[in-house]
């Protein structure tokens, strides 16, 4: 099964801000992080209709920029990862196997994740 998520893939650092909380520093996500990850839920809901996988899973998401910029490639699952939890596997631990590539496409930035059972 094949799930598309609109726009440019976002990184960690994109999404998440820090706070002091007395001498402890928090992570949360911003605004902009819930609102995207509203959005990627709301997309995986159209596109996957069944209930949620159980057992090992294996991915393979294309992270599909819109500019060449330079990027560490494993900075920018997990949004995704995290929204599909609950709608295309019960937990983001199920994922046994997961297969990150890089590629652009200037006209429509998006992930495109490919979802499989795991066979070994």
């Amino acid at each position: 099964m094949n799930i598309v998520l609109s726009g440019e893939p976002k990184s960690t650092q994109h999404i998440y801000g820090l706070t002091c909380r007395g001498r402890f520093a928090t992570r949360y996500m911003t605004a902009e992080g819930k609102a995207i990850k509203e959005a990627y839920q709301w997309e995986a809901k159209s596109k996957w209709k069944g209930k949620p996988l159980e057992g090992d899973i294996a991915l393979t998401i294309t992270l599909y920029f819109g500019t060449r910029r330079k990027a560490d490639l494993d900075n920018f699952n997990k949004l995704s990862l995290d929204a599909l939890t609950g709608i295309v596997y019960e937990d983001d631990s199920q994922i046994a196997e997961l297969t990150l590539r890089r590629a652009y496409d200037k006209a429509r930035p998006r992930i495109e994740i490919n979802v499989g059972e795991l066979k070994i």
